[in-house]
């Protein structure tokens, strides 16, 4: 009796283990309905890519669904899943905060999908890298620049990320008095004197007149760095009164586009405006005088910050990629004409990477700041140079939010804060002005820090 049963036992063992071993070599059997991967957009192992945002493209073998925790459960290491979407064969997810010089790998683990009859989808998995960082560049983007310009350009090279220089922008267009106001009050003039050339339709004029080019010159002799913006304006319409100008877009029929187009009004007009504007320009390029360049700004207006957010000014009315031509076309136009004095400074709205014209084409990518605290002072500093980390970033301009009443944060600590800007130039304050821009406790604190050159301090350009 004991025999048999000890028999019995024993082959019920010996079933076990057979059982057992055919497991191991048996094949993971895939359900009809899970969809699998067949490719994705980009590939497998892409290179080269660009920092920043990212929308990745899954394709499965079957039609799809993802389940509503997708963006929580999709992993990707160093960088934001922001939004997970299905429609038929493909799966779009959304990702932000990729930086240079880093492989990145995307895991969507099985069940985040859902193929036919919602059976869980298979893991998915991408690997992909971003392209290097090279380091901040060191030659300005225009061919056989005045040697002063580049003298400028290495000397905030020098000090980026051990000091920020200060600026100070001029009372409507052509005179230096926000910098003596900030003089009489601290007893130190900014490095910088920013001035605008926003009234080119009407110089020369007795009351304007760019091509009395003193201001500018004493300012230069005197041992500061001179730059300048453009606010650009247009007529409103082809039969507009020559005084009858503006730079919004909603007050004129002008635009890039048709501005790009030849033989239209436009063209005409933006054609004898770049022609004017270089023969200022030359004037100051004749006196060896380089100039910090820094036109077309905020181009995207708030674009990308809300829902049906608008262009500010015409020029980026049209979108990025006409922007970007016009961007271009006036880089050429100024090399054609031998102009080389110029640092190419373009001023970005964080989210806009779309309107940047090119790498070639741009020296210094600047950010206007109002109203802001350290924190997203560094928040927009850290965004730029994941994007940007091979240019110099600076604070194109900044100063109080006036409609919010909100004030910049002391230049201390925003710099303190981690955002080190080659440079800040508060904006002008209009007489009567209920808020300053920057008020006398602001400049006092900046011009008193050991981390902020003034003029006093510069090097010798010439």
């Amino acid at each position: 009796m004991k025999k048999c049963v000890y028999t019995l036992l024993w082959c019920a063992i010996s079933v076990l283990l057979v059982a057992a071993c055919s497991g191991d070599d048996k094949e993971e059997t895939v359900l009809p309905n899970s969809a699998q991967m067949v490719s994705s957009q980009p590939e497998n192992g892409a290179t080269n890519l660009a920092p920043g945002n990212l929308s990745i493209v899954i394709n499965y073998s079957a039609n799809v669904f993802v389940a509503s925790t997708a963006v929580s459960e999709v992993l990707l290491s160093g960088a934001t899943v922001s939004a997970v979407t299905a429609s038929s064969t493909q799966v779009t997810i959304a990702v932000s905060g990729l930086e240079k010089s880093k492989t990145y790998q995307l895991i969507v683990p099985e069940g985040v999908v859902l193929g036919p009859a919602k059976v869980k989808a298979q893991e998915a998995r991408i690997s992909f890298s971003t392209v290097a960082d090279q380091g901040v560049d060191t030659k300005l983007v225009t061919a056989n620049a005045l040697p002063a310009s580049q003298k400028v350009f290495d000397y905030l090279l020098a000090n980026y990320g051990k000091k920020i220089v200060s600026g100070a922008m001029a009372d409507v267009a052509w005179n230096v008095g926000q910098a003596e106001r900030v003089y009489t009050l601290t007893g130190k003039y900014p490095a910088m004197a920013f001035f605008d050339y926003i009234h080119l339709w009407a110089s020369p004029a007795n009351w304007i007149d760019y091509g009395n080019t003193k201001v500018v010159e004493d300012w230069w002799n005197k041992g500061g760095i001179v730059g300048a913006s453009w606010h650009w304006n247009v007529p409103k319409s082809e039969t507009a009164a020559s005084s009858d100008v503006t730079y919004d877009p909603t007050q004129t029929t002008f635009t890039v586009t048709r501005a790009l187009t030849e033989g239209t009004w436009e063209n005409k007009v933006m054609k004898a405006d770049l022609t004017k504007m270089a023969d200022y320009l030359k004037l100051l390029q004749a006196k060896g005088i380089p100039m910090i360049w820094r036109p077309l700004h905020e181009a995207a207006g708030n674009i990308y910050e809300y829902t049906n957010g608008k262009a500010w000014f015409w020029w980026g009315a049209d979108g990025a990629e006409a922007y970007k031509k016009l961007w271009i076309y006036m880089f050429d136009f100024f090399a054609a004409q031998g102009i080389n004095n110029l640092i190419w400074v373009w001023t970005s709205q964080v989210k806009d990477m779309p309107f940047y014209p090119g790498d070639e084409y741009v020296d210094i990518v600047a950010r206007d700041l109002y109203g802001k605290n350290s924190a997203e002072s560094f928040a927009d500093y850290k965004a730029l140079n994941t994007l940007f980390g091979n240019k110099m970033l600076c604070l194109g301009e900044c100063g109080a939010y006036i409609d919010a009443n909100a004030k910049l944060d002391h230049i201390t600590n925003i710099w303190n804060g981690g955002s080190q800007w080659s440079y800040f130039m508060p904006w002008y304050d209009n007489e009567g002005a209920k808020m300053l821009h920057a008020d006398d406790d602001w400049w006092t604190n900046a011009m008193s820090s050991d981390v902020v050159v003034t003029r006093d301090q510069l090097p010798s350009f010439k």
